[in-house]
């Protein structure tokens, strides 16, 4: 995967890592320009590549009654708004075949998630678009693993792979990163450290997530210092009553401190 060929990407050449970052999900065009605002400044200052990250829709619920979206169309077109009003590249995940073909005519990256980075069908689909996608490693899944995947979307003529790893299954309600899968994977394609969902706590008895973000600059941190080429974190405003994955999120006041941390320990680590 090349950055530069992700339209509207910058800050290419300025040998930081790139970041994948906004809230969980779409939850209207109010916050999510809020949010991309406030992300775009930093990163621009701080010359990151940045790609701003949400979801149309959220399909892999624990109940029921969980907020799944506003509305297929209304989020993709919030996603569009918010890159042609920053000229910034926008990513989202897709759940379904029929998923690929129209996210991708509003998003520059197609995520697929890591429930489904098994699912060939969908893996192709995605990858037949063009796009750049994003492979999330399953939980379940060796970092090894993953050279499979990337090829899926290497053998439909798409160079454009990107792995993410989100943690490992520890337990029935607990995750871990393992950073020798890092190394591991690089040598199958540029690889993202997923900060903000390695510290969830999946399968609590209320059904919805639980999270430790105190942790999130401890992750991201070390992640830098083990080589990774970007970072993917999930932000808000008010991440309490965020109505997806809200127990988990970064905190958006707190995104630029954390950003000139993890720019010094990468110039560190260039400097060897």
């Amino acid at each position: 995967m090349k950055l530069e060929n992700i339209p509207q990407i910058k800050h290419i050449n300025s040998n930081n890592f790139f970041l994948l970052a906004g809230p969980c999900a779409i939850e209207g065009e109010e916050m999510a320009m809020r949010i991309a605002e406030k992300a775009v400044a930093i990163t621009d200052k701080l010359q990151i590549p940045y790609v701003f990250k949400g979801s149309f829709k959220k399909a892999n619920r624990s109940r029921i009654d969980s907020f799944t979206g506003i509305g297929d169309e209304k989020a993709l077109k919030i996603l569009r708004k918010v890159s042609e009003t920053f000229n910034v590249p926008t990513v989202t995940d897709i759940h379904e075949i029929s998923d690929a073909e129209m996210a991708a005519e509003y998003v520059d990256v197609l995520q697929i998630p890591a429930f489904l980075v098994r699912q060939t069908d969908l893996v192709v689909a995605a990858a037949n678009t063009g796009k750049t996608i994003n492979l999330k490693k399953g939980q379940f899944m060796s970092p090894e693993s993953m050279q499979h995947a990337v090829q899926k979307v290497l053998d439909c003529g798409n160079e454009q792979a990107v792995i993410t790893d989100r943690g490992t299954m520890f337990g029935y309600q607990d995750m871990i990163v393992d950073f020798r899968g890092i190394p591991t994977m690089k040598q199958y394609a540029p690889v993202v450290l997923d900060v903000t969902h390695s510290l969830q706590q999946p399968n609590q008895s209320s059904g919805v997530t639980g999270g430790r973000p105190e942790m999130i600059g401890t992750i991201a941190k070390a992640g830098i210092a083990a080589g990774v080429n970007g970072l993917f974190m999930e932000t808000h405003f008010d991440p309490a009553n965020a109505k997806s994955d809200g127990a988990n999120m970064l905190h958006l006041d707190l995104l630029e401190n954390l950003l000139n941390q993890l720019i010094a320990i990468r110039q560190t680590i260039n400097n060897f």
